[in-house]
């Protein structure tokens, strides 16, 4: 097993990928430079870039890091990427091909259900959604099992792709996309990250492997002090209202010095809620309209963690002290070193 926080030697190496058995074929030689994006906010998860010297016809290309430590060598793949479109320049001597690559899943991207495709109700959601990546991805598919069933026909809308129909339709039970470095398409359940267990710890231990910048974006913007709901139908009209006024919270009224407020006009109840239903009601409306999303964005060199992971960060100097935080998005690069530059996410509360 690989220690991650001890030295070793780094190369990189590339193949091309059989798509009818998904395993590596040729060696890729003269590869100049390689950069990794993952990203859960893009539908595809992401995307690569290749320079080479020569064009290449659209192919997956698998890369890989190959680390020798203690005369042992273990070659780690990073990614599975479909070139579609090469551009090249020429300074006169040499020729450099810059090729965009992009995940498996943009196969269900390029192509489209035909119009008023349907799944009809009662049917099992997690098996329909694999069904169809098995039918559209040339990628191995891995299936979960999940009783959840469509409680109504899902139907496909005219400005679908085969992404996002199958993308709504596994959300239906509470799944989403996730990739392997392998390329296999894979579904992950949503999970809050209070109940998910770091798999890395980046702190500023001596054997740390994460550098020494960071940087904490938040927003306090438009966090409400106070929020009103207003309940009317045939029979009535009822109205709750509920402020923030915790000293020790930093969007209360009185540390802010004015109300910010957010007015609910369309309560989300079943039947006629009673006035005290309605001020429970709204409590937990500021509760949860009361959290902070800290964005933390840091550099680390290369270890096990995807897109979609929990991780501690226990970077004391900096003031981040053991926060809980899901990876959102990575940029690797292949190069001496294989820096990862990472974006993590958490969220505090604000009043409780």
């Amino acid at each position: 097993m690989m220690d991650w926080s001890a030295s070793m030697q780094q190369t990189f190496k590339y193949h091309m990928v059989d798509p009818g058995t998904w395993m590596d074929s040729s060696a890729i030689e003269d590869v100049e430079s390689c950069t990794i994006d993952r990203d859960l906010s893009d539908a595809t998860l992401g995307h690569a870039s290749f320079d080479h010297s020569e064009i290449m016809d659209e192919c997956y290309i698998r890369a890989y890091l190959s680390a020798v430590q203690n005369g042992l060598r273990e070659d780690i793949p990073l990614g599975t990427y479909l070139v579609q479109t090469p551009s090249y320049s020429f300074d006169g001597k040499t020729r450099k091909v810059s090729m965009d690559a992009y995940s498996p899943l943009i196969e269900l991207k390029g192509s489209l259900p035909p119009v008023g495709y349907t799944i009809p109700k009662g049917e099992k959601i997690m098996e329909a959604a694999s069904r169809l990546c098995r039918e559209k991805l040339r990628a191995p598919v891995v299936a979960v099992s999940s009783d959840d069933r469509l409680e109504m026909d899902f139907v496909a809308d005219l400005d679908d792709t085969w992404l996002s129909f199958i993308t709504d339709l596994i959300a239906n039970a509470r799944y989403s996309f996730d990739l392997d470095e392998l390329g296999r398409v894979l579904f992950t359940p949503a999970q809050d990250i209070a109940s998910l267990q770091p798999v890395w710890t980046y702190d500023d231990s001596n054997s740390s492997i994460l550098y020494p910048d960071i940087e904490d974006e938040r927003d306090l913007y438009g966090i409400p002090n106070v929020v009103e709901v207003i309940y009317s139908s045939s029979v009535g009209y009822m109205y709750a209202r509920v402020v923030n006024d915790d000293r020790d919270s930093p969007v209360s009224v009185s540390s802010r010095g004015r109300e910010v407020i957010y007015r609910e006009s369309s309560p989300d109840v079943v039947g006629t809620p009673t006035q005290e239903m309605l001020d429970e009601y709204a409590v937990q409306l500021l509760r949860d309209l009361s959290c902070l999303e800290h964005t933390l964005t840091y550099t680390h060199g290369y270890c096990p963690v995807r897109i979609g992971d929990c991780v501690l960060l226990d970077y004391k100097r900096s003031g981040i002290s053991n926060i809980k935080a899901r990876v959102t998005s990575q940029s690797i690069k292949c190069e001496t070193g294989c820096s990862v530059e990472e974006t993590a996410v958490y969220t505090t509360r604000l009043w409780r």
